[in-house]
């Protein structure tokens, strides 16, 4: 079974499949309006789709002879959870910074 969080990030690696993400978040589409907001045919976006579909990202649903694209409300949760483990980190690091610029101010 693939790793969802490996799955997320390269999915999200590619700059044409993030933009196709921010298509789908204002509305679904279908492949062949998908298709006219790039310069590549398309299979090449339905292989973009492929990758964002397999990393959780967004649900193809066929309808009749049409394949309707919808971000998935959830995809991002795996690469969220990743990034929040390292918010203790950040959180430490801007304590401490934040207690030794009042240590000096005082």
């Amino acid at each position: 079974m693939p790793d969802p969080v490996q799955s997320s990030f390269r999915a999200l690696a590619d700059p044409t499949r993030r933009e196709i993400i921010a298509i789908l978040s204002k509305e679904q589409q279908t492949i062949a309006q998908l298709t006219g907001h790039f310069d590549m045919t398309r299979a090449a976006v339905k292989k973009h789709l492929t990758v964002l579909s397999d990393g959780g990202l967004i649900t193809m649903e066929q309808q009749g002879r049409e394949c309707i694209n919808r971000l998935s409300p959830g995809g991002m949760k795996p690469v969220l959870d990743w990034l929040s483990y390292f918010d203790q980190f950040w959180n430490t690091r801007l304590e401490n910074l934040k207690e030794a610029i009042e240590r000096n101010d005082t």
